[in-house]
C-alpha cells in the first residue's frame, strides 16, 4: 500500500495526493524538520498548532489525526516521499523464547534488499531523504553501540555527546556533579579497570567555542540573514497550513449541514445525530480560526517594511555573534545545537601538568589543534612555574609593588594557578610572603591613565554614590571588562559620563561600555 500523499491514477501510475493540505502538510512536516533536526520537536511544533497529520485508517480511507512520534518518524523514513521504490526495508528477528513469534525489526539502509529511484513523484529529493535519516539515526543516545551523538539537550556542558576520549578512543561522559567534567570510564565499567581519564569542563567549553566563534565569524552576516530567510518560510509555511487546515474544517462543517438539512425532521434519531456532528464540526471550525489567529502579526506592516526593519537587524548584529552565544536567553541546547553545524567531535587529553590538549574535528575532516590552560592547585603544578618564582622573587627583591610585579609577569606570559591568562596581585603577594620578603613601599591604589576614571573618581565627579556603581555592574545593567589589575576603567569622556548620567536617572535601561563609541555628536551608543 502506498504511504498517505501517493495514490495510483486510473492506468496505475503513482501520482501525488490531488488533495493540496495533504502536500502541505507533509511538505511542512519535512521542513520542520530540516529546521528543528528532532521528531520530538516537529510534533510538540504541529500539535502546538493544533496541526493535524493526514493517516490511512484500517481501509485505507484519509483521515486527520493528532500528531505522534510514531506517525511523524514514520513520514520521515518513508523511502516513497524521496521517490524510491524500496524492497526488504524489514526482516524477521528470531523470538527471544521459546513458543513466541517471530517479530519484524528494520534493516539498516545499506542492507535493503531493492532500492529503485525516482520511481514515484517526490516530495524531497534522495540526498535530503539520506540527511534526514542521518539525523534521525544521530539523535539516538546510544554512545557505545552505534556511536552516535545523542539529540542535543539542555545542560551547561558544551561538548555533551560530541567529546571522545585520545587516549583509548571511546566516547566521554559528562559528570556535572563537582563542577562539570568530561569523564572517560568505558573501561572502568566494561572491563574493571581505572578510570582512563577526567578533565575539567569550564576551560575546554570555552576554548572550543571561541574555535567556534572565530570560524564562523567570516560567515556571520550571512549566516544571520540565512538564519531569517529560514526562520520566514518556516513562518510563511506554517501560516498557510494552518489556513488549509481551517478550509478543511470549514468545509466539514459545510458538508455536516448540507446532511442535517436533508434529514427528515421525524426522524429524530438520525436528525439529532447529524446535528451533533454539525455542531462539532462548527467547534473545530471555531478552534482553527483561534489558532490560526495566534499566528496573525497584531499589525497590518507591509512585507517591504518588515524585510527593511530585519535586514536593519541583521546588519546591526554583524560582528556581535560572541554576545549572542554568551546571552543568558540563549539555551544551552540551542548552543550544542549550533556548535554541532560545524563541528563533528573534539578528541579530549588532560596532558601534563597545566596543559590539556583538545583536537577539533570540523564537519569535511579538518582539524584543528588546542593547547587549553587548565586551573591547578597550586604554582609548583604549572608548566613554567619554578621559572615565574624565581623571577617574581628577583623582582620582590628589587622592591618592585606586587600589582607591578603582575604586569610584567602577565606580559612575559606567566599566569596564576587558577587564572588563564594573567597573573594576580595576590598571587605574587602570597609567594612573596612565604619567601620572608617585605616591601616596605606598597602602593594602595592602582595606577592609571588620565584618560580614564576608577569607580571612585567617576563617583566624585558625577556626585553619586560609588556603591551605585558597583550595583550596577553586578546587576549588569553597566556593562564593563575588568583590566588586567581586576579593576574598573571608565572612559574620561563626556559621552560616557553623560550615558552613565542617564542610566542614573532612567532614561536608558542599559549601557554597554564594551562596544560602544562616541559618534560624530558626542553621544554614546550601546
Amino acid at each position: 500500500m502506498l504511504p498517505i500523499g501517493l495514490m495510483r491514477d486510473p492506468s496505475g501510475v503513482v501520482v501525488k495526493d490531488p488533495d493540496m493540505a495533504v502536500q502541505g502538510r507533509l511538505g511542512l512536516v519535512f521542513q520542520l524538520f530540516l529546521q528543528l533536526r528532532s521528531v520530538a520537536k516537529v510534533m510538540r511544533a504541529l500539535n502546538e498548532r493544533d496541526l493535524e497529520l493526514p493517516r490511512r485508517d484500517r481501509y485505507g480511507d484519509l483521515c486527520w489525526t493528532r500528531a505522534t512520534l510514531a506517525a511523524v518518524a514514520a513520514i520521515l523514513k518513508n523511502p516513497a516521499y524521496a521517490g524510491a521504490f524500496v524492497y526488504g526495508r524489514t526482516r524477521f528477528r528470531p523470538p527471544k523464547r521459546e513458543g513466541a513469534l517471530p517479530q519484524k525489526a528494520p534493516r539498516p539502509m545499506e542492507e535493503w534488499r531493492i532500492v529503485v529511484k525516482d520511481r514515484y513523484p517526490a516530495y524531497i529529493d534522495w540526498p535530503i531523504y539520506e540527511k534526514i535519516r542521518s539525523v534521525i539515526r544521530d539523535n539516538r543516545a546510544e554512545y557505545m553501540r552505534i556511536k552516535t551523538r545523542g539529540a542535543p539537550r539542555n545542560g551547561e556542558l558544551l561538548l555533551h555527546g560530541i567529546a571522545w576520549c585520545a587516549r583509548c578512543g571511546h566516547k566521554m561522559y559528562v559528570r556535572y556533579k563537582g563542577g562539570g567534567e568530561y569523564v572517560c570510564n568505558h573501561l572502568r565499567t566494561q572491563e574493571g579497570q581505572p578510570t582512563c581519564q577526567h578533565i575539567r569542563a569550564a576551560h575546554i567549553d570555552a576554548a572550543v567555542g571561541d574555535a567556534f566563534l572565530t570560524a564562523l565569524a567570516p560567515a556571520e552576516l550571512d549566516a544571520l540573514s540565512r538564519s531569517r530567510r529560514v526562520q520566514q518560510q518556516t513562518n510563511n509555511a506554517l501560516r498557510s497550513s494552518a489556513e488549509r487546515e481551517l478550509e478543511r474544517k470549514r468545509y466539514t462543517a459545510a458538508l455536516a449541514e448540507r446532511q442535517f438539512n436533508r434529514a427528515d425532521p421525524d426522524n429524530r434519531l438520525v436528525a439529532s445525530e447529524l446535528e451533533r456532528r454539525w455542531e462539532a464540526a462548527l467547534n473545530d471550525v471555531r478552534a482553527a480560526e483561534e489558532a490560526l489567529a495566534r499566528q496573525t502579526p497584531p499589525k497590518a506592516i507591509t512585507q517591504v517594511a518588515i524585510s527593511k526593519e530585519l535586514n536593519d537587524k541583521v546588519i546591526s548584529l554583524t560582528g556581535r555573534l560572541p554576545q549572542i552565544w554568551g546571552d543568558e536567553t540563549i539555551s544551552d541546547a540551542h548552543r550544542k545545537a549550533l556548535l554541532r553545524c560545524l563541528i563533528e567531535k573534539v578528541v579530549l587529553d588532560r596532558g601534563e601538568r597545566d596543559l590539556a590538549l583538545a583536537r577539533i574535528v570540523w564537519r569535511g575532516g579538518a582539524v584543528t589543534e588546542l593547547e587549553v590552560k587548565m586551573s591547578v592547585n597550586s604554582v609548583t603544578r604549572l608548566t613554567r612555574g619554578t621559572e615565574m618564582r624565581e623571577r617574581l622573587l628577583t623582582l620582590a627583591r628589587d622592591g618592585v609593588p606586587d600589582d607591578k610585579i603582575a604586569t610584567i609577569l602577565t606580559r612575559e606570559g606567566h599566569r596564576s594557578p587558577r587564572c588563564a591568562d594573567k597573573v594576580l596581585p595576590i598571587t605574587v603577594g602570597r609567594l612573596r610572603r612565604a619567601a620572608a620578603i617585605k616591601v616596605t613601599a606598597q602602593r594602595s591604589r592602582w595606577e592609571h591613565d588620565d584618560s580614564y576614571l576608577s569607580p571612585p573618581e567617576l563617583a566624585r565627579r558625577l556626585e553619586i554614590p560609588v556603591n551605585w556603581l558597583y550595583v550596577q555592574i553586578r546587576t549588569k545593567r553597566l556593562l564593563i571588562d575588568r583590566q588586567p589589575s581586576g579593576a574598573y576603567l571608565f572612559p574620561n569622556t563626556p559621552s560616557v559620563l553623560h550615558a552613565i548620567g542617564d542610566l542614573r536617572n532612567h532614561v536608558i535601561a542599559q549601557l554597554d561600555l564594551r562596544i560602544c563609541q562616541p559618534n560624530k555628536e558626542g553621544h554614546q551608543h550601546g
